[in-house]
């Protein structure tokens, strides 16, 4: 269900109402159809979840391990659908994206464009097959040399 937005809170129960309030000025609510998709994915066999865990560990080690064994230094995040990695010259975020799509065609996301804080940074989404990502990374080594 990535990118439904789908959330929930549990809390202290005046907070919630408060947050309950503050939210009902904002929109009307999760659409239905997807609240219920929501509660079957919690409530529904689990071994999906797993498998896709799995899958996103594949990818990130594929990445990680691909952009280490070339010098750079990026760390495994233990949960997530992303990696971040230090623009590896002295080049600003934006910079380095556009030289490695134009090229290698890999593209990654700007660490700027979260905030001045992820500048220095470029973000890879763990989105595409196993081959893919390691054809990403062959390229990028042929590229940085």
């Amino acid at each position: 269900m990535a990118g439904c937005r789908v959330g929930y809170v549990i809390g202290n129960s005046k907070v919630i109402e408060l947050l309950g309030r503050l939210k009902s000025n904002f929109d009307y609510g999760i659409f239905n159809p997807l609240q219920r998709a929501a509660i079957a994915a919690l409530t529904g066999p689990q071994q999906c979840v797993t498998d896709t865990a799995k899958q996103y560990q594949r990818r990130r080690d594929i990445i990680v391990n691909g952009l280490n064994a070339m010098g750079w230094c990026v760390d495994k995040p233990k949960a997530s659908m992303y990696v971040w990695a230090p623009v590896p010259t002295q080049q600003s975020s934006v910079e380095f994206a556009v030289d490695l799509l134009k090229n290698t065609g890999v593209a990654v996301i700007p660490g700027v464009a979260f905030g001045q804080f992820g500048e220095g940074f470029v973000r890879f989404a763990l989105v595409q097959p196993e081959e893919r990502l390691e054809e990403a990374v062959k390229r990028i080594k042929q590229w940085l040399g």
